[in-house]
C-alpha cells in the first residue's frame, strides 16, 4: 500500500480511523469494568466525538484524518497498561482538543487557516483541562479518588498539558500543509476514492 493511498484514500482512512476509534472505546468499557469511572468516561466521549462526523452524516467514510484516532487510540492504551500515564493523560485530553478543532473546520462550513486552528486547539485544550482538573475535583471529593494532591502538582499539570497541546498542534499543523484532510467539505465523495 503506498503512503498516498494511506494518507488520501477516504476508504483506507475510515478503516484506520474506526479500528482505532475501537480502541478508544473498549479502553473506556475497560476503564469503567475497572473501576476507573472518570477515565472510563473520558475516553468513551473521545470516541464519541471522533465518531460523530460518521454519526451525524451516515457515512462511514466520514472521519477524521486517521493520525488523530490513533494517537487518542495509544494515548488511551498507554494509560491503561500504566506507561507514561501522566504524560498518555495529557495526549489524550490535547487529541480530544484538536479532534474537535479538526472536525469543525473539515466537516463543517466554518473556515479555519491552519495557524489559527493550531492556536484555537491549543486554547481548546486549555479549556478543557479546567473542565478536567474540576472533575477530578469532584471525582476526589465524591468517589474518593486521589487525583488532586497539591496546588503544585495541578500547576505543573495545566502547564504540561498546554505544552503537550501546543507540540500536537503543531505537528497537525505540519501534516496537514503537506496532506489536505481526507474528507473535507466541498470535496467529491469519490475524489478521496480514486487516489
Amino acid at each position: 500500500m503506498s503512503l498516498h493511498r494511506l494518507v488520501r484514500g477516504r476508504r483506507t482512512n475510515a478503516a484506520i480511523a474506526w479500528v482505532a476509534t475501537g480502541v478508544v472505546a473498549s479502553g473506556g468499557v475497560e476503564n469503567l469494568v475497572a473501576g476507573a469511572a472518570l477515565w472510563g468516561v473520558f475516553s468513551l466521549v473521545i470516541a464519541a466525538v471522533l465518531a460523530v462526523p460518521a454519526l451525524a452524516t451516515r457515512e462511514w467514510t466520514a472521519m477524521v484524518s486517521w493520525p488523530l484516532p490513533v494517537v487518542a487510540a495509544v494515548a488511551v492504551v498507554a494509560r491503561e497498561t500504566g506507561f507514561q500515564s501522566e504524560i498518555a493523560g495529557h495526549l489524550a485530553l490535547a487529541t480530544l482538543a484538536l479532534a474537535l478543532v479538526v472536525e469543525l473546520d473539515v466537516f463543517t462550513a466554518v473556515e479555519l487557516s491552519r495557524r489559527f486552528a493550531v492556536v484555537f486547539g491549543v486554547l481548546t485544550t486549555m479549556a478543557l483541562q479546567a473542565v478536567w482538573v474540576v472533575a477530578q475535583f469532584y471525582s476526589d471529593r465524591w468517589l474518593g479518588s486521589a487525583f488532586l494532591s497539591t496546588q503544585t502538582e495541578l500547576q505543573r499539570d495545566i502547564v504540561a498539558v498546554t505544552v503537550v497541546g501546543a507540540v500536537l498542534g503543531a505537528l497537525c499543523e505540519l501534516y496537514f500543509a503537506r496532506y489536505e484532510p481526507v474528507g473535507a467539505v466541498g470535496e467529491s465523495a469519490d475524489q478521496g476514492e480514486t487516489s
